[in-house]
C-alpha cells in the first residue's frame, strides 16, 4: 500500500496491492485525490473491503454485496434491487461504517421515507415501503452471515409498510365483457386482454408468448418464460417462480380466437413473440377501455385477481385454482379467503346437530 503525489497535476494517487481469493497478486489504484489524507482514506477503505471488515463503509459493502448476490438473481430482479440501493439506501447510509449503523438511524431513515410526498402530495405506497425496508434488511442479514456483522439493526428497528395493499380490485365477468367489447376495435388489444382474463396469466407471461407455446389439438398454452424491458432492451427470463412453469387449458372459444389472431400475423416464426407491445401500451388501452365501457379502472395485475374471482364463483377449489395460476394452494387460500363462500354457518349447524345426537 502506498500513496504518491503527482507533481504535474498537484494531486495524489493511491495504490493498493493485494492477494485475491485464488492466491493471485493484484493491484488497484485511484488518482486525482486533492489531499494525501483523502488518498490514505481510500487506501484504508480498500483494506477494509479486502479483509471483509465490518468497518468498511456501507457504500463499499454495497459493492461487495452486488458481487455476491447479482450472479444468483435474474437480471430484472437485480435491477429492481440495485435501483433501491442506489436511490433509497446509499444517499442515507453510504458514508457510514457498516458496523456503526444503529437501529435509531434505521428508524430515522424509515420516518424520512414515511413522510415523503411527491409533487402531487402522494406518498410511497405501503408495499413499496415494505420492499425498500426488505432490501436493506436483506443486506444486513447477508453481512451477519458472511461478513461477521454482530447483528441486523433492521430487526431491532422493525419494519415499515405492508406486504400487500388491503384493497384487492377485480372485475366481475359482466364488467370484463363490457370492457372487452370496447377493445374489439383493436384486435391486438382485444386478444391480449382475452388471454389475460380467461387464463389469469401475468403481464410478463403474456408478452413472452410465442406460437410454439400453443397446442391447438389439446387447446393448451404453456407458460415457460416472462418478458421484461430492461435498460432499453428486451429480456426474456424464466417465470416468476418454479411453480409458474405450467400448462393452462384454454376454453374452446379462446383457442379459436388465438388461432384467428395468429392467422392475422405476418412473418412471425414459431419462436417469435406474438404480442409486440409494451406494458405502457396495455396500461393506456386499459385507461381507454375502462372509460369507454364505463367500468372502474383496475390495474393490469388485477385482471389476474378477476380470473381468480371468476373461478371461485364457479366453485373451483383453491388447489385447482393454484395449479392454473402457478401458485401454492396456501397462497390462494390466504390472499383470496374473503372471496370463497363462507361455511361458518354450515359448520355451526352441523356441530349443533352432532351435539344433539350424542
Amino acid at each position: 500500500m502506498a500513496v504518491y503525489k503527482d507533481e504535474k497535476s498537484n494531486t495524489w494517487r493511491a495504490v493498493y496491492r493485494y492477494t485475491d481469493w485464488t492466491g493471485a497478486r493484484k493491484q488497484t489504484q485511484k488518482r486525482g485525490f486533492q489531499t494525501k489524507r483523502e488518498a490514505q482514506a481510500w487506501e484504508r477503505e480498500q483494506l477494509c473491503k479486502m479483509t471483509s471488515s465490518v468497518n468498511m463503509t456501507f457504500e463499499s459493502y454495497a459493492a461487495l454485496y452486488e458481487e455476491d448476490v447479482k450472479p444468483r438473481l435474474k437480471e430484472n430482479t437485480w435491477a429492481t434491487k440495485a435501483h433501491i440501493i442506489q436511490k433509497k439506501l446509499l444517499p442515507y447510509f453510504g458514508k457510514l461504517e457498516l458496523s456503526s449503523i444503529t437501529p435509531q438511524q434505521i428508524i430515522t431513515w424509515q420516518n424520512t421515507l414515511l413522510k415523503y410526498r411527491d409533487q402531487n402530495g402522494k406518498p410511497y405506497s405501503s408495499v413499496y415501503l415494505r420492499t425498500i425496508n426488505t432490501v436493506l434488511s436483506a443486506m444486513f442479514n447477508h453481512a451477519v452471515k458472511y461478513y461477521r456483522l454482530a447483528e441486523n439493526p433492521c430487526k431491532i428497528a422493525g419494519t415499515m409498510g405492508k406486504k400487500k395493499d388491503r384493497e384487492m380490485l377485480f372485475w366481475t365477468k359482466e364488467e370484463y365483457l363490457k370492457f372487452a367489447d370496447a377493445m374489439m376495435d383493436k384486435p391486438l388489444s382485444y386478444y391480449a386482454f382475452e388471454m389475460l382474463y380467461w387464463c389469469g396469466i401475468r403481464e410478463g407471461e403474456l408478452l413472452a408468448l410465442t406460437p410454439s407455446d400453443f397446442d391447438f389439438e389439446k387447446n393448451t398454452v404453456s407458460i415457460t418464460k416472462s418478458y421484461q424491458r430492461l435498460n432499453g432492451k428486451d429480456l426474456i427470463t424464466s417465470p416468476k417462480t418454479e411453480k409458474s412453469n405450467r400448462v393452462i387449458a384454454m376454453p374452446q372459444f379462446l383457442a379459436d380466437e388465438m388461432q384467428d389472431y395468429l392467422r392475422m400475423l405476418y412473418d412471425v416464426g414459431d419462436n417469435d413473440r406474438m404480442f409486440l407491445i409494451t406494458k405502457n401500451y396495455l396500461h393506456r388501452e386499459m385507461d381507454r377501455g375502462a372509460k369507454e365501457a364505463d367500468v372502474k379502472r383496475i390495474r393490469i395485475h388485477d385482471i389476474r385477481h378477476s380470473h381468480v374471482s371468476l373461478l371461485i364463483d364457479m366453485g373451483f377449489s383453491a388447489t385447482a385454482i393454484a395449479d392454473r395460476l402457478g401458485h401454492e394452494s396456501i397462497d390462494i387460500t390466504y390472499h383470496y379467503a374473503h372471496l370463497f363462500p363462507s361455511t361458518q354457518t354450515e359448520m355451526a349447524d352441523k356441530l349443533n346437530m352432532e351435539r344433539r345426537a350424542s
